[in-house]
Parts: structure tokens; sequence; C-alpha cells
């Protein structure tokens, strides 16, 4: 497989945070040369810095609140047939299953912005 850097960035202080509990995702990152400086289970926004990088599947308060703090936030999509939903993916099935990295850029809009 050829090499991928979905998070390039001037900023050489930024940070590459790949957020899951799964091995498998992390497994499939890593047969890509993915370079991740962090992999983690679970995200605290207020330790991102502008420039950073966020790869994973967070639910989109979360992915807000990281374009919020000036990071990107790539989310690991997969095409997943009913049958595989909430069982524990390896690599292989991830491939399967078409992930991909796709970049977001998820803004809250407060209450008082929404339609009514």
């Amino acid at each position: 497989m050829s090499e991928i850097s979905p998070c390039e960035t001037t900023a050489m202080t930024a940070t590459t945070y790949l957020v899951t509990r799964h091995p498998g995702a992390v497994e499939w990152a890593e047969r890509r040369g993915m370079p991740i400086d962090r992999c983690i289970p679970h995200l605290n926004p207020s330790i991102l810095q502008p420039g950073d990088c966020v790869l994973g599947t967070l639910p989109i308060h979360l992915a807000a609140r990281v374009c919020a703090r000036g990071a990107r936030y790539l989310h690991l999509s997969l095409d997943i047939p009913p049958e595989l939903r909430g069982q524990e993916l390896d690599a292989d099935t991830l491939d399967t299953c078409n992930a991909r990295l796709e970049e977001y850029r998820v803004t809250h809009i407060p209450d008082d912005d929404a339609a009514q």
C-alpha cells in the first residue's frame, strides 16, 4: 500500500490524533503508513491546538468542537452492511467496507440562530 499523509500541515508542532477504541482501526491506519502522533480512546478537545488533525468517528458535537479549535477533522467513513453493525471489525473487514478518511468542517449553530 502507498503511504498516505491525510493531515499534511506546515505547522511543525501540529499533532495528528487517531481517536478510536478499536484495534482494527489502528491496524487499518498503520497499514497505510499514516503518520499518527497519538492514538487515544477518547478525545478531550481542550488538548487541541490550531493546525492539529483528528482522525476518527466522532459524535457531531465533538467534531464541531475540534473544528472550532482550529483543528482539522477527518472522519473514518465506512459503507457498512446491516449485518456487520455493532460488531468489532478488523482491518481486512474495514477494507471490505470501503474504509476511507473524509474531511469535514463542522460548525455548531447556536439555538438563537437556528431555523424556527
